[in-house]
């Protein structure tokens, strides 16, 4: 059972190694309570980094080890509160490291609306995405809870708003760290002598295929609205260095089952 809620997942991901070893203390450092705010945002975006190295990594090994790394899939349950929030952060992490996600609900009568979010990806991919939502997860639940929520503000709505402008950041730190990793790695390639851009462009077929064959009429979640004032102070949180910019950019929207 994990911090967020439950899960289901078929096939098997390596949680071991030294890299995810180091990744994992870079993390627990930013979680760290007595970490200041640009501390925290220091050792998230050195594991950041190291998380997109590992994914070429993994890629690479992985297409010169035929089913060594192969799609699944995993389904994630959020709980309460602001669980459609908690779930639209999982959907966009997912997106930031080639993972894709459909946002699920079910609504009954007299019962709060159940979010879950399916991922597909390849089981390193699914890897990263999990040690990092659920460490952004922490430190977004700890940010938010000591940022004053203005009194003549709704506090829901400016809490969701602040984590709006959390996603915001996250999704931009995560696109600028996985170009740096592929330009970097630019001129690698297999043993078999393909490159990463053709090794990842393969991967993203392969999983987009896994998507459409559970979901073949999945639609792209139309965005929210949402009232709250909160999104500049969620921005900043997600990022410390980002303090004073004014154009926010987004990741891709997730699909929704319908």
């Amino acid at each position: 059972m994990s911090q967020y809620g439950s899960m289901s997942q078929s096939g098997s991901m390596s949680q071991s190694g030294p890299m995810l070893a180091k990744i994992r203390k870079l993390l627990a450092k930013a979680e760290d309570a007595a970490s200041s705010p640009q501390e925290a945002e220091t050792y998230t975006a050195k594991a950041a980094q190291l998380i997109a190295d590992y994914g070429i990594d993994a890629a690479l090994l992985a297409a010169d080890a035929p089913g060594s790394d192969r799609v699944a899939d995993r389904v994630v349950k959020l709980d309460a509160p602001y669980a459609r929030d908690k779930a639209q952060l999982l959907c966009d992490i997912a997106l930031g490291l080639r993972c894709r996600a459909v946002l699920r609900r079910r609504s009954a009568p007299d019962t709060p609306t159940e979010f879950s979010v399916h991922l597909f990806g390849h089981e390193s991919d699914l890897a990263r995405t999990d040690l990092l939502f659920t460490s952004l997860l922490m430190q977004s639940t700890q940010r938010l809870a000591t940022t004053p929520v203005p009194a003549w503000e709704h506090k829901a709505a400016f809490r969701r708003s602040w984590q709006a402008g959390f996603r915001m950041s996250i999704s931009r730190r995560l696109a600028e760290a996985e170009a740096r990793a592929q330009e970097t790695a630019a001129d690698r390639t297999t043993q078999g002598g393909r490159a990463t851009g053709l090794v990842l462009a393969d991967r993203s077929v392969e999983v987009e295929a896994s998507l459409r064959g559970a979901y073949p009429l999945a639609q792209q979640a139309r965005p929210r609205t949402l009232s709250g004032s909160g999104i500049r102070d969620g921005y900043l949180a997600g990022v410390q260095a980002d303090i004073g910019e004014t154009r926010l950019r987004g990741a891709r929207a997730a699909l929704h089952s319908g």
